[in-house]
């Protein structure tokens, strides 16, 4: 997500030639598919954290000001921007990440922090449907009868945790640490050990006996 740029440039030469293109159903996006995927993939990243800051920033305001008026306004627009702006951006991110990695040599379970990240857009996602958008309503409806805020934890809780996750997921993207999973090494093995009978194969074949015996009687023949 993020500076997922620098992801498909990091390495080309040494990911390629590790990994073979096609990862899961046969998929392999093209050049320019890829860039534009990438593209979009990193606009509704960038968007998604903007969101996200935008959100923290009216939850600590309508929690910590004393005017009634800001606290229904930022409630208010708060709502707005969950309920329109914040979901759809979360589920393009993951769609179009979705896309890169099964459609590119990295593959969705190949490397561990491309793993994590899908799960954690998940988790980041289903939190945002049952947990920051209900507490958020919640919020609305109080304050909206002229009551208080009911529990600031509804207007803070979720902007945090999704933050937190968020820049989480940027920081691996940019180190892509922990290398392969179990299923990636075990294909790279895979690889490797399709590779080597056919070099040792058609070397044979290059220096086979078998394939010098004609050659070799018919000039005994034409000396005798």
């Amino acid at each position: 997500m993020y500076a997922e740029a620098s992801t498909w440039g990091y390495s080309r030469r040494q990911t390629y030639s590790a990994l073979p293109p096609g990862t899961v159903f046969h998929v392999k996006l093209s050049r320019p598919a890829r860039r534009a995927t990438l593209v979009v993939h990193v606009a509704a990243s960038a968007g998604w954290l903007g969101l996200t800051l935008g959100l923290l920033a009216l939850g600590i305001t309508a929690a910590t000001t004393g005017s009634a008026v800001t606290v229904e306004a930022s409630v208010r627009a708060m709502k707005l921007f969950a309920d329109w702006l914040l979901l759809p951006l979360a589920l393009l991110t993951l769609v179009s990440g979705l896309v890169l990695s099964l459609g590119t040599p990295w593959g969705l379970a190949r490397h561990r922090w491309v793993y994590i990240k899908f799960w954690l857009t998940l988790a980041t996602i289903t939190a945002t449907v049952f947990a920051l958008r209900p507490g958020v309503g919640a919020a609305v409806t109080a304050v909206s009868a002229g009551g208080p805020l009911p529990d600031a934890g509804d207007v803070l809780f979720g902007p945090i945790v999704s933050l937190s996750a968020y820049l989480f997921m940027t920081m691996i993207s940019v180190l892509k640490p922990w290398g392969l999973t179990r299923h990636g090494r075990r294909l790279r093995e895979q690889k490797s050990a399709g590779q080597k009978p056919v070099r040792q194969k058609s070397r044979g074949q290059r220096i086979s006996a078998p394939a010098r015996k004609p050659v070799d009687a018919e000039r005994a023949s034409q000396t005798a």
